[in-house]
This record gives C-alpha cells, sequence and structure tokens, in this order.
C-alpha cells in the first residue's frame, strides 16, 4: 500500500448480515477501518470510505420467521441500527450501501452477471450440499466439527436443487499468479499462506443461486429466470463497485477503482476465501480490475468464544458507546487488539484501559498544562526563549513519529501505530514531572520564569502534534484538544510540517475545560 499524496484510495468494510442488531465483533472492524480512513485523509489522500448491510441473505429471512416479524420489515429495521453506528462509533464513512434498497446495486448485480455469462462462466447444473444458513456457505463432510458448522456449531441442511454456478475452477491459477505475485496483496502473511492452500487444494465450481421458493421469494433475481435469485455472495460482493456507480460507469467507478493505485477491503478472517477467491475470481471473469489490498483481522472472543449475533453473546456497541463514550470504545478496540489476531473483549478492561491510558495520561497530561498556563501564564501560550521557536523537541518520542506510523499502517499494526504515539504522551508526562513547572513558578528570578516559559511552551508544541496524532483514533476527544488550545485550522494534517518545532505561535489563548475522561462515571457520552 504505497501512499501516494493526492492520489485516491478505496476503503471498505465487509457488509454484515442484518440477522439481528450489530455487536462489538463488527464495531472493531467499522472501527479499524475508519482509523485507516482518518489516517490516509489526514496524509492527504483523497478517500472513498464505504460500509452498509447485506440484506439479502436467506439468514434475515429465517430470524424474520423466528422473530414473526416481515422479512422486510425485520431488515429494514436491523439496517436502522448498523446505519445508527456512525454516531455511536463516530464513523466518517462517505456511503452507507443497502442491497435490498439500492438501485445502482441492482443495475450493478445485473451487469457483473451478464458480463460472466457472456464469458461463458455462468452455467445452469444440479446440486446437491451441506448449507450452513449462518455461512450462506455449502460445507463438504471434513469441513464440519463433530457434524457441525464450525463457526455456528449447529449441523448444516442438506439441500438438493437445481441452480446456476460460476467456473470458479476456470480461474485457480490467474489467482495465485496475482496473489503469490503481490498484484492483490493479502495481510496479514498468514492469511495470505492460507488462502494460497486453499485455491492450490482445487477450486471447485459454486452455486450462485438459489430457488425462490427455498429464498421465500427475498433476494435479487437472477436475469432471465425468475425461478432463481442470486446467491448472497455473488449479489453482496458485487457491492463494492455497485456503490461507485459500476452499473452506470459512472464518475466515481472510474476515480476510485478503475484509476485507482488502492481498492483496499477489510473483512474478517471467517469470509477470506470469498474476498481473495471467488471474488476476484468474479472480476476476472468480467475483465474488472481487482482490489489491490486485503487486511484481514482476527475476532474478538469472548472467554475464547468468538462474539457472534447468532450464537447470543454480542456485546451491543450502542450500549457501550452510550456508557463510556465513542472515543473510549474506539480507543480500547483500537489499541488492545492486534487486527492480525483473535482477541479476548471485557468491558473491565475497557474500564481499565480507559483510567490508565486516557484519564491518567493523555487527560491529565492536557488538564495539567491547561491549569498551568491559566495560572502562570494568563491563560495564553508563553513566549519561547530566543532561538527555541524554531529549536528541537525536548521529546526524544517526537523523532521519527511520522515514519513509524506510517509503517505500522502500511502493515495493519493498528494496535502498533496507536501506542507509538502514546510512547510522546507519557514522554511528555515524565517532562512534567521533570521539570516540575511548580517549583519554578514560585520562583522569581528571571532564569527560572524563562526556564517555565520554555517548559510550557515545550509541553503546549507536544499537545498539539499528539492532538494530530491521535485524532484518527479518538477524532472527537482530539477535537476537544484543538479547540481547548486554538490550534487553528487544518490542525489533522499529518506530515512533516506537522512536527515543526515551533508552530505555536506566542499569546494563543488556552481555554479551561472539564475532564478529557471522567473516571467517577461510567455514563461519559
Amino acid at each position: 500500500m504505497t501512499r501516494r499524496e493526492a492520489e485516491p484510495l478505496f476503503l471498505s468494510t465487509a457488509i454484515p448480515y442484518v440477522n439481528a442488531s450489530p455487536h462489538i465483533g463488527f464495531a472493531f472492524e467499522a472501527v479499524v477501518t475508519d482509523a485507516l480512513a482518518r489516517y490516509h485523509r489526514a496524509r492527504g489522500r483523497d478517500v472513498f470510505f464505504l460500509t452498509g448491510t447485506d440484506d439479502n441473505s436467506l439468514k434475515n429471512v429465517e430470524a424474520a420467521e423466528n422473530s414473526g416479524v416481515a422479512t422486510e420489515e425485520f431488515v429494514e429495521r436491523n439496517a436502522e441500527e448498523f446505519r445508527r453506528l456512525e454516531a455511536s462509533l463516530d464513523l466518517s464513512f462517505d456511503d452507507f450501501i443497502r442491497t435490498s434498497k439500492d438501485a445502482r446495486h441492482f443495475a450493478a448485480v445485473d451487469a457483473i452477471w451478464n458480463a460472466c455469462s457472456a464469458r461463458g462462466d455462468i452455467y445452469e447444473a444440479e446440486y446437491s450440499g451441506l448449507y450452513c444458513v449462518g455461512c450462506e456457505q455449502f460445507y463438504s463432510e471434513g469441513d464440519l466439527v463433530d457434524g457441525l458448522c464450525p463457526e455456528h456449531l449447529r449441523p448444516p441442511e442438506r439441500v438438493s436443487e437445481r441452480n446456476w454456478f460460476f467456473r470458479l475452477s476456470r480461474y485457480q491459477d490467474a489467482l495465485l499468479d496475482r496473489i503469490e505475485s503481490r498484484e492483490l496483496r493479502i495481510l496479514p502473511d498468514t492469511r495470505r499462506a492460507e488462502i494460497v492452500s486453499f485455491i492450490r487444494g482445487g477450486l471447485e465450481d459454486f452455486s450462485i443461486s438459489r430457488s425462490s421458493e427455498r429464498s421465500r421469494g427475498w433476494g435479487l433475481a437472477v436475469p432471465g429466470d425468475a425461478s432463481q435469485v442470486i446467491y448472497v455472495w455473488f449479489d453482496a460482493l458485487t457491492n463494492y463497485i455497485s456503490a461507485l456507480d459500476f452499473g452506470s460507469q459512472g464518475s466515481l467507478y472510474a476515480k476510485y477503482w478503475v484509476h485507482n493505485p488502492d481498492r483496499i477491503h477489510v473483512i474478517g478472517k471467517g469470509i477470506l476465501r470469498f474476498h481473495a477467491a471467488y471474488w476476484p475470481a468474479m472480476l476476472l471473469s468480467a475483465g474488472l480490475p481487482l482490489p489491490t489490498t486485503i487486511l484481514v483481522h482476527g475476532y474478538l472472543l469472548t472467554e475464547g468464544r468468538k462474539i457472534s449475533k447468532s450464537l447470543g453473546d454480542s456485546a451491543d456497541p450502542h450500549d457501550l458507546s452510550s456508557r463510556f463514550g465513542p472515543d473510549v470504545l474506539r480507543y480500547y478496540l483500537l489499541s488492545q487488539f492486534p487486527p492480525a489476531n483473535d482477541g479476548d473483549f471485557t468491558v473491565e478492561q475497557l474500564r481499565i484501559v480507559r483510567d490508565n491510558d486516557l484519564a491518567d495520561q493523555l487527560g491529565n497530561l492536557v488538564s495539567r498544562v491547561a491549569a498551568m498556563i491559566d495560572r502562570y501564564c494568563d491563560g495564553r501560550v508563553p513566549s519561547p526563549p530566543a532561538g527555541q521557536r524554531t529549536g528541537e523537541t525536548a521529546f526524544s518520542t517526537i523523532a521519527g513519529l511520522l515514519e513509524d506510523t506510517d509503517s505500522h499502517v502500511d502493515a495493519f499494526e493498528i494496535d502498533r501505530a496507536v501506542r507509538r504515539t502514546w510512547d510522546v504522551v507519557r514522554e511528555a508526562n515524565r517532562y512534567v514531572v521533570a521539570q516540575a513547572p511548580w517549583q519554578l513558578a514560585r520562583r522569581s528570578d528571571d532564569a527560572s520564569r524563562e526556564k517555565l516559559s520554555s517548559v510550557l511552551y515545550q509541553l503546549v508544541e507536544g499537545i498539539r502534534v499528539i492532538a494530530a496524532f491521535v485524532s484518527p483514533y479518538i477524532p472527537s476527544k482530539a477535537t476537544e484538544i484543538a479547540e481547548q488550545f486554538s490550534l487553528g485550522a487544518g490542525w489533522t494534517r499529518l506530515s512533516q510540517d506537522t512536527l515543526r518545532w515551533g508552530r505555536t505561535a506566542p499569546g494563543t489563548p488556552v481555554a479551561s475545560a472539564p475532564a478529557l475522561f471522567p473516571k467517577s462515571r461510567e455514563d461519559v457520552a
């Protein structure tokens, strides 16, 4: 993922099923993708960030039936819960696509179906197999664990019917070539090795439709065959280009897909084969550009088990955001869970991280510096000694901050990127203790007053840099810091100029403000 300032970047989450309200597992994916989008925008990239919902799956139909609610009403209600994550998680997406409602999606699915069909890659055949509605996937006997779906821990159903198929087997060599050459980049390397092994094991053609009867009439009809609806993956995967008006060959499709150096999907490990084999093969068949990068994250676990809507053990991100605030939830997810790995989610650990990292470190730093400037400098940034305004920072951790963060972001190591900025937060706190401005303020000699001004100016500059670098992770609180310290326009821009010491003008007002991260109660939103 080479950084090219001012060039476009397409970035997407997967689109989740709406068989239930959102859980914290998808919230993790959404927050990680949002942090990437915000970071690249701050680096000068023209980002198109897409998310949405997969409305047309059979599991949505079954969940609606179990609830005694009409499918359309059920899907509408749950899709709105996912849409509300924009506020609950402070997401900055550019578009939110609904696969059951967006006419541009219908046109795009028809277009890619017809293109693959014209290539001779779609045919009709009888099929019988073991089907898990929860995964929307057929399994072989060898894939099962004690006869159960490994994801949803329930027996799949035997399905036999006549369907339309896609010739996935035709693209085995082409897929291997693109993945092994890194034309299609998959991170982490363990997931790249996993999909290479899967493809080398032999690709089989897969069903891309199901009977209208079995789908209860819910879904997009197969072009020219009203007795069948399009199987969820062939439908859902197309959302990445349907949102760009592929169906009408719109300008967004040209800009963010065809003429774009970075087309990136962020997905969970459970849907790797669909995104790294099925989807690229569909695009190859249709003669369309492939994604350039697939970033694969692990699962959030509770008591060692994947958090899942289907298993009924999900944590509600809306509730957590209401109790702790979006930024606390975002910081916990981004800092404590390396995206490549699985990790255990607990509310107690969230609370500990809030208190230790956010309240005691960042919040305390900001409030102490603001209070000292109010007390010792009449609420305005002091003038540093002659020559310091363009001098070196007092903080060694500032050196290499931009390069290190770039490297971590490009390697899909968001947790390390967050911690790299916290190196500066911790050093600034140590600097406060070591320099003891309150002691300098008690002395009346010129040298002490000059030293006090120097120390406080260094701290203000450090907070300016910290605010810019934390803005992709805790955007609302970063904005509060920027307003408190009057950082002005363009403060989120991340560049070497951001690190240039002495950008804060003496006399800039610094306001008093409530604690950024109060520990006394949970309801801080």
